[in-house]
């Protein structure tokens, strides 16, 4: 009896390591790192607007890509607003004046029709909009690094179904406050993971389908 409950102890403390082991590693895991190369666009992800335009920007001025786009962002209300009369700039306009402000030049800044209200959404309406752009065939796309990881795997997965295909390089900005390695610490990073990690279930279980 007493060498059985030994065992069960050290399966228990065993698997309770490997919990905080995973746990600790999980902030890391989110973020997804490519080296990218020279490309035809860089498309900034609508969300956390500072750190991704900072990054686009400095993306920009490194000749990686002469092309940026940012896809219309669904935002609840802003019909009505225009119907009565209210000057209501978007977060996708709002985008590009600050990347404008930064040195961009505006002719250079494509803004895609989507109304999208995920990431899932600026993937489709890309595809879609490059459908019939075939001299794009690689892109750099630019989100804050915890939310890296996750919109590789969603843009990899939309253009498995692009008839040409186009290399996606993932570009976490570098100008995101997250603390990879110590997460737990800060109710603003544990918030990011949490919600992360939730979306991404909901990617593989109900939007994947689509």
């Amino acid at each position: 009896m007493a060498k059985r409950r030994l065992v069960i102890i050290l399966i228990v403390l065993f698997l309770i390591s490997v919990t905080i082991t995973a746990c600790r590693r999980a902030g890391y895991w989110l973020i997804k790192s490519d080296i990218p190369a020279k490309s035809d666009a860089i498309l900034l992800l609508m969300g956390s607007l500072a750190d991704r335009v900072l990054e686009t920007s400095d993306l920009y001025n490194k000749k990686l890509a002469d092309k940026v786009f940012v896809v219309e962002e669904n935002m609840n209300g802003s019909a009505i607003l225009k119907q009565r009369g209210v000057d209501f700039i978007s977060n996708s306009q709002q985008a590009k004046s600050i990347l404008t402000n930064l040195g961009i030049p505006s002719d250079s800044i494509i803004i895609i029709p989507g109304e999208a209200k995920s990431t899932l959404d600026e993937a489709i309406a890309l595809m879609e909009y490059l459908s019939v752009r075939t001299e794009i065939d690689t892109l750099i796309i630019v989100t804050s690094s915890f939310h890296s990881r996750r919109a590789a795997i969603i843009f990899k997965r939309v253009f498995d179904f692009h008839e040409n295909q186009v290399v996606v390089f993932s570009n976490p900005s570098s100008y995101t406050h997250f603390s990879a390695g110590k997460w737990w610490r800060n109710k603003e990073n544990i918030q990011a993971v949490l919600t992360e990690y939730l979306k991404l279930f909901n990617f593989y279980i109900f939007e994947n389908r689509r």
